[in-house]
């Protein structure tokens, strides 16, 4: 691989994430970008900008980690500059505010706090603070900021209407193809409860594709329910594979609902879904054991997203340190090799860029092998083709009515 983050853009967003960068006084970024929002878990902490190739990355400003930074963002005549130790790296596009964000729903909301942009996809958390967040003692995870975000940075209860009409502005004004709910843990099983009216909802009237992140449901016959709904994709963050580490820095999932209930689910729906994920953080736990679950999740027929971990501010661990680009490597090396072994459909979404992670066909640039795989290739090229005019024809149904609400 190239290790010149000149010349390989997909190294250069993983090197973001793990040292951040700072603003240089040149900057209008308020002016010129996108609200630097910490909304749902918190990945989505950073500035929004989009590399060669691109490739559209969140990156860490306000961390105190960011302060050690070798990287600063310059505004040099109309041009954003990135800079390395003072050498230029690559100009980089600042993404605008989306107009949407500052209308207001008919129920008096802005926009931004209901659903925001995380790259090109709307990503909305509907439902109520998770209850490890409320439990006496706390159980929630340690790196983890929803308890920090509701109410403040974003409406801590959103009315289905909300977020409809949120869904209709992004689909009209910022081209989205893609509404990603998610939910927190609630004692007595209920985030499928809540959430599904939502899904119904949002797709009944827009069309667009809709993905779900949830606890594992102890009723996998739920998953089969969303699936009529019209749901797309699913994801589950187990988040480590060492165990050890799970209690360590989950207690509440690791006490509640535990590791095998999240692998049980994820085998469940790669059957079912488009996609089923897997979601890991990269970072706190040894390199070999985020390996073994990547080998874990594409052995099922899932595909893994891999995490950075990143020591949000006012979060229990803000003061850990991020990974190491170096021991990096490795796993997205590895992330994208399994990925095309196992023939998964990595990157067959359209218009679905995703600034918080790295996605696993990014990660060719970390391959030796990245001028092979040309069966999966051409597979993932059609089914892309495919899924635009799907998307064509469920945005038209969904404009003149035709969709139904209900489920069987």
């Amino acid at each position: 691989m190239n290790l010149d983050v000149r010349k390989n853009p997909a190294l250069l967003k993983l090197d973001l994430y793990c040292k951040g960068l700072r603003l240089h006084k040149s900057c209008t970024v308020d002016k010129d970008g996108r609200p630097i929002l910490r909304t749902r878990a918190g990945l989505g902490s950073g500035l929004e900008l989009v590399l060669p190739d691109n490739i559209w990355t969140n990156v860490p400003v306000v961390e105190d980690f960011t302060k050690k930074s070798p990287y600063t963002l310059h505004l040099e005549g109309h041009d954003y500059i990135l800079r390395r130790d003072e050498q230029f790296v690559c100009k980089t596009r600042i993404p605008p505010e989306p107009r949407f964000y500052e209308k207001v729903t008919s129920r008096g909301k802005k926009m931004h706090r209901i659903g925001v942009l995380q790259g090109t996809y709307l990503g909305v958390y509907p439902t109520a603070t998770c209850d490890y967040w409320i439990m006496k003692p706390k159980q929630n995870c340690d790196f983890c900021s929803i308890g920090l975000n509701l109410g403040k940075e974003e409406e801590e209860i959103k009315a289905v209407q909300d977020v409809v009409e949120t869904a209709l502005a992004a689909r009209e004004e910022s081209n989205i193809t893609y509404v990603h709910f998610n939910t927190g843990f609630y004692q007595g099983d209920t985030f499928l409860d809540q959430l599904e009216p939502f899904i119904k909802e949002v797709r009944a009237r827009t069309g667009l594709l809709i993905g779900v992140q949830t606890p594992p449901h102890p009723d996998f016959r739920r998953y089969d329910r969303l699936r009529k709904m019209g749901v797309s994709t699913v994801s589950f963050c187990f988040e480590f594979f060492n165990k050890d580490v799970l209690n360590k820095r989950c207690p509440g999932k690791s006490h509640f609902v535990g590791l095998q209930r999240y692998l049980d689910a994820i085998e469940y729906c790669a059957d079912i879904f488009d996609t089923t994920n897997g979601e890991i953080i990269a970072g706190p736990e040894p390199v070999e054991d985020t390996l073994a679950a990547i080998d874990w999740i594409t052995s099922v027929g899932a595909i893994p997203t891999v995490c950075v971990f990143r020591p949000l501010k006012g979060t229990d661990a803000q003061d850990d340190p991020p990974p190491t680009t170096e021991e990096m490597i490795p796993v997205f090396k590895h992330l994208y090799e399994r990925c095309m072994d196992c023939g998964l459909p990595i990157g067959i979404a359209h218009n679905v860029e995703v600034s918080i992670v790295l996605k696993p066909e990014e990660c060719h640039y970390f391959s030796d092998k990245k001028n092979g795989y040309i069966f999966n290739k051409t597979k993932v090229w059609v089914m892309n083709k495919v899924l635009r005019v799907i998307l064509l024809f469920r945005k038209l149904r969904a404009d003149l009515g035709l969709y139904g609400k209900s489920v069987d």
